[in-house]
This record gives C-alpha cells, structure tokens and sequence, in this order.
C-alpha cells in the first residue's frame, strides 16, 4: 500500500475553524484521525522493514545459516552457537528494534479501534434520534451515517489482518535460515497484502466527503 500522501494537515487548530457541529464534527474529526493514524502506520512499516533487513543479513550470514532448521520453532530469544557473540548481540538488538516496532503498530491499531467504537456511537445515536433509517439529509455532501461506519470498518478490517501478518513475521524472520523464504517475508512487511489499494481509496472517499479533500 502506497502511504496517504502529505498533502492535507490535519490538526486541532484547522479543526476549530470547522463550522460543523454535533455528529458532523465528530465524524470529520473521526476522518482526520484515520488520516494521521495511517500516516502513521506507514511510517513505522519503513522503519520496520528496514529493521527486518538487517535481521536478515545478520541472520543469512551466520555459519547457522547453512544448516536447515525447522521455520515454526518456537519463538525464542534469538541465538546462534556457531555465530561469534557480537553478530549474536546485533540479531538480538535488531529483533528488540523491530518488536518495538510491532508494539507501536499495536498502539495504533488499538486507536483506529477506538475510532470504530466511536463512529459506532454516532451510528447509535443518530438511529436513536431518527429511527433505524436514520437522518434524511447527509451530514456532509451525500453519504449516509451508516456508510461512514462502513467505511471504518473496512479500515479497521484491514489493519487488523495486517497487523497479524506483521507479528507472523516477527516471530519467524530471526529463525529463517532460508534466503528464499526470508525474501518472501521482507516482501510481505513491504507490500502489506491486507491494505490493498481499495483501502487507500475507502481512505480518500472519507476524506473528500467530509471536506478534507476538495470535490
């Protein structure tokens, strides 16, 4: 997934000029959330994968390298016999580095919950106030309040598989002694196969609806 490109700020201060109110403040704020969450999350996925080369090529050029171990092992401290104690200590830091990572990305995904329970909320309230068909005029330009959960869920879905994939492969990538198998685990961390492009879109439609983009 290409990361959410730099080109709106989103921040408390342009929030307050907002002249919306009530469910429409909550939902346009929910939409620059999700924004700075994902710029976010792109962030700590390149710094991520950059920790997770180095993994490799410490692991992939250690003398352990050469014997063929069991890819599900248990996830252990990592450690090498045969590999001299300083390389030993530079896998261990590296794989310190990229859990640190991990549990970032966790904090994040755990935000973009409280966003879903949020915009859930506002979804409640407003069938509360309106009945189960909800308000007859959109909020903003067409949707109805019941897509703007939809569409968080989708986001939610996403990064939530996402970050499953991403603890896959911290656990395993410190013991793949396989170049092919660690190439196939770099290019997973990269590409995140869970946030296809649909997603950034889901991303961009909540942002032009609710004014962050221009029409």
């Amino acid at each position: 997934m290409e990361g959410p490109s730099g080109d709106i700020t989103v921040t408390s201060s342009n929030r307050k000029c907002s002249a919306v109110t009530g469910s429409a403040r909550k939902i346009k704020d929910n939409a620059a959330d999700w924004h700075n969450l994902l710029l976010r999350w792109e962030k700590l996925s390149d710094e991520g994968f950059t920790i997770a080369g180095n993994i490799v090529n410490l692991r992939l050029s250690s003398p352990q390298s050469e014997q063929q171990q069991q890819v599900d092992e248990p996830l252990s401290p990592p450690s090498a016999p045969s590999q001299p104690a300083g390389g030993a200590a530079e896998l261990q830091d590296e794989c310190c580095k990229l859990q640190d990572v991990f549990n970032k990305m966790v904090i994040v995904v755990m935000k973009m919950e409280r966003l879903m329970a949020s915009q859930r909320g506002v979804l409640d309230l407003e069938e509360f106030q309106f009945g189960p068909e909800g308000r007859k005029v959109p909020l903003f330009h067409s949707w109805t309040t019941k897509q703007f959960e939809d569409s968080s869920r989708v986001l939610l879905d996403a990064f939530r598989q996402e970050l499953r994939l991403k603890q896959t492969i911290l656990q395993e990538l410190a013991h793949t002694v396989t170049s092919d198998l660690c190439m196939v685990y770099l290019s997973c961390w990269l590409h995140q196969p869970f946030i296809p492009p649909q997603t950034r879109m889901t991303l961009e439609a909540l942002l032009l609806e609710t004014g962050h983009r221009p029409l």
